[in-house]
């Protein structure tokens, strides 16, 4: 009662728990590339503390944002989105042999970063404006694979094969919670799987088949193509139970863990604080999701259901797809672990749907018969 007469209403209607909760996963990355860069917060603790606080403010002014207005921003930021992915693939810088960004003089975008988030409120405003009674037809499934397919593509022509997945299993996660026939899964589903050769043989580029080759031989190539992986493993099965200790990974500061900080950053972590503090951070991330799907089951809306779904498995993408790769369980698709990977742009994209769930949320606390 105190507290709540000293802290102004709209700071303690904030979701403290997970404000801190994500600010402690925050540090433990911030520490471990503190030690990645041996001993110093340069250059890669000190931007990242920038980027993590700019965009936990960007966060807590979205969940500022009511439902109405979410609704009415979804298709222009789309269209918008959209757009700007066209002009990458035209027009785009070019960097570590991808066409990613946008150079717009003083900052350059990576676009396909906002249609994480974008692709699951766009579903879930057209499935509700859908009429309830076309769910099972034709009319539910071609417009949403429409939206969800021109995208995909144009983020995986740049070619970014780990973020246009994403993309990808935001939409479809939205498409089947909204209903749809699992016939419509099962059919293209069988289709992709039986084209998988040709997929393969023709579609992809050589450094994605290389990625493949290794994941199921990681040992074809110790020293080319699977050294990556290879590195990471040794560095988690040297961390034991309780790490090598903090500053002192050898694989990481010896530079035999290649990218310790970015895409195998969590390697990094578990070799110096083992497998506990490779357990604590897995444990923090699975409160976050378990967070986010509380505020999914709690949503009022249908769009604020399938929002909501959708974001999380934005949110689950990343911790899912990280970890499975740096344990040698998934192809290397360069998918980082965002607050504890260095990165802006994929601490970016959790905090926007962070930001926005945090809307959903509060509006379930303040006003319980929406709808």
């Amino acid at each position: 009662m105190i507290l709540s007469a000293i802290i102004p209403q709209p700071l303690a209607r904030l979701p403290w728990r997970l404000i801190f909760l994500v600010c402690g996963i925050g540090l433990f990355g911030l520490l471990n590339l503190y030690s990645a860069a041996g001993g110093s917060i340069e250059p890669w603790a000190l931007r990242q503390f920038a980027a993590l606080v700019l965009f936990l403010t960007v966060a807590i002014i979205l969940s500022k944002v009511r439902e109405e207005t979410v609704k009415q921003v979804t298709i222009p930021v789309y269209v918008a989105i959209v757009i700007m992915l066209v002009l990458t693939d035209m027009l785009g810088f070019v960097g570590k042999g991808a066409q990613r960004w946008l150079d717009l003089g003083f900052i350059r975008l990576q676009p396909s970063e906002f249609m994480k988030p974008a692709i699951a409120l766009m579903l879930a405003r057209f499935y509700d404006l859908l009429p309830t009674g076309e769910i099972k037809t034709f009319r539910a499934v071609w417009p949403a694979a429409a939206l969800l397919a021109v995208p995909a593509g144009l983020i995986i022509l740049q070619p970014d094969l780990g973020t246009g997945l994403m993309v990808v299993f935001a939409g479809i996660s939205v498409m089947f919670l909204a209903g749809i026939s699992l016939r419509w899964f099962l059919i293209p589903g069988a289709i992709v799987a039986g084209a998988i050769p040709i997929i393969y043989e023709f579609l992809l580029h050589g450094y994605q088949k290389k990625r493949v080759d290794i994941f199921l031989d990681p040992e074809s190539d110790p020293l080319g193509a699977g050294y990556h992986i290879t590195q990471s493993k040794i560095a988690i099965g040297s961390g034991g139970w309780f790490g090598k200790g903090f500053l002192q990974g050898s694989q990481s500061h010896l530079q035999y863990l290649p990218e310790g900080h970015t895409d195998f950053a969590f390697a990094a972590l578990v070799e110096e604080w083992g497998m506990l503090g490779g357990t604590i951070v897995i444990l923090g991330w699975f409160l976050v999701l378990r967070w986010s799907l509380k505020v999914a089951a709690n949503a009022q809306t249908r769009f604020g259901r399938l929002s909501c779904a959708g974001l999380n498995t934005v949110l689950f993408s990343y911790f899912a797809i990280n970890l499975l790769m740096v344990m040698g369980l998934a192809p290397v698709v360069g998918i980082p672990l965002p607050m504890i990977s260095y990165g802006g742009s994929a601490v970016m994209t959790v905090m926007i749907c962070l930001g926005l769930l945090m809307s959903f949320e509060r509006q379930q606390r303040t006003r319980p018969t929406l709808g």
